[in-house]
């Protein structure tokens, strides 16, 4: 099966770039909602995280989600370390997940795809963008953050500059019938790459 890593700084648009993928018939995998069950439901996963972090990573409800990131976001040592945790269980799951999907490829939506170097795992990056302003825009919004919130978490990323040197498709997401233009001329783009890839 033909893997694409979809990945792109907060605020980008990533998500929205997989929601049409998905209304297209793309297998998406959503690494950061796969990621959470994991870190809810694996005992091994969980046992190493209480070993790392302490027993706050958990209250009687489950995984103490806003402690962990609190501590995370603003703290890159710490969110490597979570990192080194978490992927390993993540890439098992989406390699597995992978196998049982149809079509010419798959998606793994990853935010810190690249930060976490895990483009081994896949055949192709695929980076979204948008303007950084736009971004913290988005980000506040939707998070219900602070500007100075969405920039701690910005600073444990790397650069847009970063980004496309790493990736072979770039999107930049400013407006949305834009967007899905383009999506529709990376999928077909993807679906040739695939088709090559596999003969």
């Amino acid at each position: 099966m033909y893997k694409v890593g979809l990945t792109g700084g907060i605020g980008s648009g990533k998500s929205k770039v997989a929601e049409i993928l998905r209304s297209m018939g793309i297998a998406v995998y959503d690494s950061d909602t796969r990621a959470k069950g994991l870190m809810a439901n694996d005992t091994a996963l969980r046992e190493a995280l209480i070993d790392a972090f302490g027993t706050e990573c958990y209250t009687s409800e489950g995984l103490n989600r806003a402690w962990l990131a609190e501590r995370v976001f603003s703290d890159a040592e710490e969110l490597k370390r979570l990192n080194a945790i978490v992927h390993p269980a993540v890439m098992r799951d989406f390699e597995a997940w992978a196998e049982e999907q149809q079509g010419d490829y798959v998606v793994m939506e990853s935010a810190i795809l690249l930060e976490a170097r895990l483009e081994s795992h896949v055949d192709v990056v695929v980076a979204v963008m948008a303007p950084r302003e736009l971004r913290l825009e988005r980000a506040m919004r939707r998070d219900g953050a602070t500007r100075e919130q969405i920039e701690a978490r910005m600073e444990n990323q790397i650069t847009d500059e970063e980004r496309t040197e790493r990736s072979k498709y770039a999107i930049v997401n400013i407006a949305l019938d834009d967007l899905e233009e383009d999506v529709e001329q990376l999928h077909r783009r993807l679906c040739y790459d695939a088709k090559t890839c596999n003969n």
